[in-house]
């Protein structure tokens, strides 16, 4: 992994292992967020789920991230890349170091966490292909993808007035994930940066349906 973490252990994380036929929630914080902080909100979408919150390795002035950038909103793309490799790779070894087996892991992100959650599902769909991402928006600047994202399945919600996740960015990541074969649901709510009430009952009800597949 390109950060230098070799084992399950040396990444610093989170890891409830709820009950076993329901999925994994793999919960990734906001810049400034952390992992116990993400994690309260499993029980908001599937209180019996397993959790797996793994800690950003990015700081900025001082604030947890997933990925470096220039400026607010442009992201440093090469850096993106990079992480979402190194976050691929603890999916896949924290899948057989918990013995997950077969149970569905379904990232859940929010504004960072989301587009690293994003990044990881375009590029790596092997080792993500279930994610709910509130707040996010495109994360690889200019540069387009090309992996087969047939089967997965994506929820993006987004205020359309957010500031932080321009509705542009958000419109060219669901062109990108429906080009490269991707399923992704959007929902659009008025208002800006955040996670609403309805965004939650969207991603609850877009949970208990996928998983009832």
């Amino acid at each position: 992994m390109a950060i230098g973490i070799t084992t399950v252990s040396d990444w610093p994380h989170l890891y409830r292992p709820g009950d076993e036929e329901t999925p994994v929630l793999l919960m990734l914080h906001g810049t400034g967020g952390n992992e116990h902080e993400i994690a309260s909100l499993a029980a908001e979408l599937h209180p019996r789920a397993g959790v797996l919150a793994p800690r950003g390795p990015v700081q900025e002035h001082g604030m947890l991230r997933w990925f470096r950038r220039h400026g607010e909103g442009v992201f440093d793309v090469d850096d993106v890349i990079a992480r979402s490799a190194d976050l691929a790779a603890f999916v896949e070894a924290a899948r057989e170091h918990y013995g997950l087996g077969g149970r569905p892991v379904v990232a859940v992100g929010f504004s960072n966490g989301a587009n690293i959650a994003l990044a990881t599902a375009m590029l790596h769909p092997q080792a993500l292909d279930r994610v709910i991402a509130f707040s996010g928006m495109y994360p690889f600047g200019t540069r387009e993808t090309s992996a087969d994202l047939t089967g997965s399945k994506l929820l993006v919600l987004n205020g359309d007035a957010d500031p932080m996740a321009p509705l542009p960015s958000v419109n060219t990541l669901i062109r990108a994930l429906n080009r490269q074969g991707g399923e992704a649901e959007q929902v659009l709510r008025g208002g800006g940066h955040g996670i609403s009430q309805s965004d939650l009952a969207a991603a609850q009800d877009w949970l208990a349906r996928h998983l009832s597949e």
